[in-house]
């Protein structure tokens, strides 16, 4: 999927870090519960930031040590299944079977070939998220077939595609709670819009190499990797202007257990992120997150 959403890490406390890595890799145990290892495959960190944008403002997290296939040899303080966590499980499967059936639809040789293993490997797991959740899978495949259509017709406008894809990602909102529904519902939109428009310029020379329709260079007429200082600006003003309205949204809903971690990736995480993307710096992100030894105290058990 992406992973373009996740947390300036030396900025955020001991206890805040670690909270964020019980997340993460509840969310890993929480996949592989309810999907198998079709739904480990796909975890990310913007499905952690889902999770915990959706965890009821009253309600902490409780905490068990588990061990998993990437640390065998000692437990690791994860969190407990919860409704946030088992919610955005089904999500994430939903969206990325559908990102893979698109993906089968646009690319060719090898890479059609690729996709059509991804979207048979999580069929199984498709079938039960979509079960749980059809409302969610129409609009997702609803979306995507409206985003696969302006990229098969070659528009030029940036804006077009993205807002399609942002509106996907707010109709996540809709299991919330009523008191923070509308402001998560325009927060996720804007994240949306961020993500889209990132993971464009990201991809932007192999979209060019391959062929394929890029949102980035259709908008400024690329036709090279090469990006000048006005094409980069242009974006950053985007990408900042989103980042502020995202940043409005959530200053709207109720504070939460996670609240000083979803505080950093808004106001330094993504920020960050948009800045190394334009610089050619941003790394995709690890196969899991560093741990260290802490524990978190408190509602913890062995």
């Amino acid at each position: 999927m992406f992973g373009f959403v996740r947390p300036e890490i030396p900025e955020l406390r001991v206890r805040e870090l670690e909270r964020f890595r019980a997340c993460y890799c509840g969310l890993c145990h929480e996949l592989g519960r309810e999907y198998g290892l079709a739904g480990r495959s796909i975890l990310n960190y913007d499905f952690v930031f889902l999770a915990m944008l959706l965890w009821d403002g009253r309600e902490d997290c409780d905490y068990e040590f588990r061990r998993c296939a990437a640390g065998l040899c000692r437990k690791r303080c994860v969190c407990q299944s919860s409704y946030p966590l088992t919610t955005v499980a089904g999500y994430s499967v939903i969206l990325a079977y559908w990102k893979a059936d698109d993906a089968v639809q646009d690319s060719r040789g090898a890479k059609k070939l690729a996709a059509r293993a991804v979207r048979r490997f999580l069929r199984r797991a498709y079938r039960k998220a979509a079960g749980s959740y059809p409302d969610f899978d129409r609009e997702v495949r609803a979306r995507l077939t409206r985003l696969g259509a302006m990229e098969r017709e070659g528009v030029r406008s940036l804006d077009r595609p993205a807002d399609e894809f942002a509106s996907l990602l707010s109709s996540a909102s809709s299991l919330s709670s009523e008191s923070s529904r509308r402001p998560l519902e325009q927060l996720l939109y804007h994240v949306g819009r961020i993500i889209y428009i990132a993971d464009g310029y990201f991809d932007l020379e192999e979209d060019l190499k391959a062929g394929r329709y890029n949102p980035v260079a259709a908008r400024y007429g690329l036709t090279g990797a090469q990006v000048g200082d006005e094409v980069k600006e242009s974006l950053l003003e985007t990408l900042m202007s989103s980042v502020r309205l995202a940043a409005a949204a959530f200053e709207l809903m109720p504070v939460s257990y996670w609240t000083p971690v979803t505080e950093n990736i808004i106001y330094l995480g993504i920020p960050s992120m948009c800045r190394q993307v334009l610089a050619g710096t941003y790394r995709m992100i690890k196969k899991r997150v560093p741990r260290g030894n802490a524990v978190i105290t408190g509602r913890t058990e062995s």
